[in-house]
């Protein structure tokens, strides 16, 4: 199995399991009285929400190019990374508005209720963000932030209810709640940035372009680079296309200085290049 179909496969069962466990949580936050729960629902559900359009980019950027889209589909996966972090941070203000108002008024829930609801959702969620994790993807890279911030507020609602079984201290939930929300949003903003550099064609990370370009007039015949440009396609793959000043006197030996080039950039996935030689 090819690797965006990796993806494709690994988001759809993010988004079947947000589905299904956001629904569960509807029906589960009412009947323990959760308003924790109950506020997660709508936030899985949002997710869901958004994992299912991400999950459709996704199997549009495993699309070949045609006359529409010369270079192919695959940045379409990006347009999901951004959906995602745009949910997140929506989600993470929106947990903000629920969490500080009960520092000031706590709410008291069933302790057991929410332990085993809990437990269930760091196993659900937690199998999910593994697969996401995995994936080499930007889309799969953001959305196992989604998954990691369902496992994160299980895990805070597990602790809570382990606690609550033991002492009446229910400004724990809101005060973990807050913690969580700035952890997300903080790796959310560092994974958007990154979505935007791609998208802006900025130099790929761990490519030195300087060095790129000095590793080329390296090799024998070619006299001056310009115009040397690499930027990613979707965050996996680069796309190159230079200008060369070259001393040949045959067609062969420009073969051979395109070759060379070649090689001299082989490590850095490229996977569309264009090399104009004068």
């Amino acid at each position: 199995m090819g690797k965006v179909d990796r993806s494709s496969k690994n988001i759809k069962l993010a988004f079947v399991i947000n589905l299904l466990f956001s629904i569960g949580e509807f029906i589960g936050g009412f009947l323990i009285n959760s308003v924790a729960i109950m506020s997660d629902a709508v936030h899985d559900l949002g997710d869901a929400i958004a994992l299912g359009a991400s999950w459709f980019l996704q199997k549009i950027s495993n699309k070949d190019r045609d006359k529409k889209f010369s270079f192919g589909y695959q940045r379409f996966s990006l347009l999901g990374a951004l959906l995602n972090a745009a949910v997140l941070i929506a989600g993470s203000i929106y947990i903000f508005f629920q969490a500080i108002p009960l520092l000031f008024n706590p709410e008291h829930s069933n302790a057991q209720g929410m332990i085993w609801f809990a437990l269930a959702g760091v196993v659900i969620n937690g199998y999910a963000a593994f697969k996401l994790h995995k994936g080499k993807s930007v889309n799969e890279g953001v959305l196992s932030w989604h998954m990691l911030e369902d496992v994160l507020g299980w895990v805070a609602v597990l602790i809570v209810g382990i606690v609550l079984l033991f002492k009446d201290i229910h400004i724990l939930d809101p005060i973990l709640s807050l913690a969580i929300a700035l952890f997300i949003l903080f790796n959310v903003i560092r994974n958007l940035i990154k979505t935007m550099k791609i998208l802006l064609e900025g130099v790929p990370e761990g490519i030195d372009i300087k060095e790129v370009q000095s590793k080329i007039e390296g090799i024998s015949g070619v006299q001056s680079v310009r115009q040397l440009n690499i930027w990613s396609i979707d965050g996996e793959e680069n796309a190159l296309n230079l200008h060369l000043s070259v001393e040949a006197k045959s067609l062969g030996e420009t073969n051979t200085i395109k070759e060379k080039v070649k090689e001299a950039t082989s490590g850095l996935k490229i996977k569309h290049s264009t090399i104009e030689l004068e």
